[in-house]
């Protein structure tokens, strides 16, 4: 190996070290579980178990940090779409969601699941978030049965 070579590599080692310290917060705010859709009523058990499963460490208050978020610039990349996504829907803040607002949710779910956008390149390190299409099938139907209501107060 040309001295370059090395000087290149010494480099490389210690900017990834030196990003070791630039630690992002991964702390899960605190939730009311009266809040969360697990509590709202007239949600399936199937759908819950999905969402838990596959949505949970994007879009809840309850994400678990596998090791590889301790480890710099995967730390900053996952804490970043956390955030993200909570701020696209928190499941554990769902009662804080107008009727409306949680029938939308429901049905771009169903759009973003169906389309693949969802659980996205997630499934690749965590291939237990895949979605299989029963599940895709269980999220869509969730969003159909909130449509109903809808349907409802526009007659």
């Amino acid at each position: 190996m040309s001295k370059r070579s090395l000087q290149i590599a010494a480099g490389v080692v210690w900017v990834l070290v030196v990003a070791q310290l630039i630690r992002p917060d991964r702390t899960n705010p605190t939730t009311d579980i009266s809040h969360t859709i697990q509590a709202h009523a007239g949600v399936k058990r199937e759908f819950v178990a999905i969402l838990d499963r596959s949505c949970g460490d994007c879009h809840s208050n309850a994400t678990v940090w596998p090791w590889y978020t301790h480890v710099a610039p995967f730390s900053w990349l996952m804490t970043y779409a956390v955030s993200e996504g909570r701020k696209a829907v928190n499941f554990s803040e769902w009662a804080r969601y107008s009727p409306q607002q949680q029938r939308k949710v429901l049905a771009d779910s169903c759009q973003d699941v169906t389309s693949g956008k969802m659980p996205g390149l997630y499934s690749v390190l965590q291939p237990e978030t895949k979605l299989s299409p029963r599940d895709i099938d269980t999220i869509c139907a969730a969003g159909r049965q909130a449509e109903v209501p809808a349907a409802r107060i526009s007659q």
